[in-house]
């Protein structure tokens, strides 16, 4: 088993990779594709205004959407280059480099935070249960965390609710996509919604 962060060991292999990601999802955007399936959910399910952390945020796809829909959103990505990126195309959220294993935000906590884009995946084994308590830590009382990610990306779903229990977080809802489709054994893809 890998013990070390996925997205670094890219990096490590290829300096390139992160301007190839944020291009990639410039071509599609002009292409016209829908790159904002995941945004939706959360808009649907947050209340106007409501305080959002995009964990794991790359160049700002999900918490511009959201920023633009009126949300108070923080983005964090260990990637500079990324944040460089959503900085200056998407000035109208907060983007922050960080380590989701260290996460220390200031303030009252979260109504949501979504991790989206198999970000789960690429963490090291070892510090998936302690991302997942950090994010229980800065959920609000009565705040949800909205993780997606492939099933046949190395991380098991059943492990991945085992980890969010030990963390203090219990599944409220399970799909299979961010248009809510009903999650199944065979599904090729999980979004959980837990609450703390």
């Amino acid at each position: 088993m890998n013990d070390r962060n996925g997205w670094l060991e890219l990096l490590e292999e290829n300096p390139g990779h992160s301007q190839w990601y944020i291009d990639r999802f410039k071509k599609l955007a002009e292409q016209g594709a829908d790159l904002h399936g995941e945004a939706r959910l959360i808009d649907a399910m947050a209340g106007r205004g409501a305080h959002i952390l995009d964990a794991g945020c790359g160049p700002g796809r999900v918490g511009a959407y959201l920023a633009q829909a009126g949300h108070d959103v923080t983005g964090v990505d260990l990637d500079p280059t990324l944040i460089a990126a959503a900085r200056t195309e998407h000035p109208g959220a907060q983007w922050l480099v960080g380590d989701l294993t260290e996460l220390d935000l200031p303030g009252e906590g979260f109504d949501i935070i979504v991790c989206a884009g198999n970000v789960m995946t690429f963490l090291a084994p070892d510090t998936r249960r302690t991302v997942l308590g950090q994010f229980r830590k800065h959920l609000r009382n009565d705040g949800r965390a909205v993780i997606g990610f492939g099933t046949d990306r190395g991380y098991p779903p059943e492990q991945f609710l085992q980890d969010a229990e030990a963390a203090g977080l219990t599944p409220q809802l399970l799909l299979s996509t961010w248009d809510m489709l009903p999650y199944t054994d065979d599904s090729d893809f999980l979004v959980a919604v837990l609450t703390g």
